[in-house]
């Protein structure tokens, strides 16, 4: 049986926090998606979800430095688990999607899904 570990998403930027080791550009970006569904009375209800995203800049990436808060982009990548302590020592894990691609997405393109 073959594997897969693959993740698409599509939405926009809160924050990116860029760093450089030796001459590889690595960015930190947290990105929102919206799941949008009627309630019980039939109101609009939205679900935000917050991923984070690891982007190591080369083939496939877009410049980092194009990409500020609020910019919206699609993300393909892969899931990655990662397990620390916290300074009280309780284990916690984070979830984070090491990007394959990274592409920002033109004004024109709706990020509107139909339900």
């Amino acid at each position: 049986m073959e594997q897969l570990n693959k993740v698409e998403i599509r939405g926009l930027v809160g924050s990116i926090k860029t760093q450089t080791f030796s001459q590889n550009t690595m960015s930190r970006i947290t990105v929102a998606t919206n799941y949008v569904y009627k309630d019980k009375t039939g109101a609009a209800v939205i679900e935000t979800s917050w991923h984070n995203i690891i982007a190591w800049e080369g083939k496939n990436i877009c410049d980092c430095n194009k990409i500020e808060r609020g910019s919206k982009v699609y993300v393909q990548g892969r899931l990655k688990y990662n397990k620390y302590m916290t300074e009280d020592g309780q284990e916690r894990q984070v979830t984070e999607i090491v990007a394959t691609r990274l592409t920002l997405i033109d004004d024109d393109e709706s990020l509107s899904y139909e339900m």
